[in-house]
């Protein structure tokens, strides 16, 4: 019984070394954990109190006329937005789309449509023409015909 109290003893030691070498290397000193650099940038505090965030100003005049050769492009996004799960239209399958095709009736309908597109740094559509989602990609749409003026790849993630 000696022995196994003997060997009890210096398990017991040796795991307690294991750990403050471990503390240490973590940077952790008298239980306390060490002060870390940022990983990246300054650390912020954030909001104080949560506020709506208010369309901006003429967020809804929209150009009556369409400038098409202003729209006709195919952007990468600078920034990509992370808003929630996407189900494309029972039937379809994932495609890249450009402008110049006709998008589905069933891609421009009501569970696709981003109303909100200044909140995503998307252009005021014009008259006519609405943002909707395809996955990861806004498009701008002519509501009448379903022409693409304008895709933005990348806005949601």
């Amino acid at each position: 019984m000696a022995l196994a109290s003997k060997i009890s003893f210096v398990l017991a030691l040796a795991l307690a070394a294991g750990t403050v070498a471990l503390a240490q290397e973590h940077g952790e000193e008298h239980g306390r954990p060490a002060a870390r650099p940022p990983a990246h940038g300054e650390p912020h505090a954030g909001p104080t109190r949560y506020q709506r965030v208010a369309e901006p100003e003429g967020w809804n005049n929209r150009p009556t006329t369409v400038d098409k050769a202003h729209f006709n492009h195919n952007y990468q996004a600078a920034r990509s937005y992370r808003i929630g799960v996407y189900r494309r239209p029972p039937g379809w399958v994932a495609h890249r789309w450009g402008y110049g095709q006709i998008l589905p009736r069933a891609y421009w309908t009501a569970p696709y449509i981003v109303a909100d597109y200044w909140l995503f740094a998307l252009d005021v559509p014009p008259v006519g023409y609405e943002w909707v989602r395809d996955d990861t990609d806004a498009i701008l749409v002519n509501i009448t015909t379903g022409e693409i003026l304008q895709v933005e790849y990348g806005v949601f993630a």
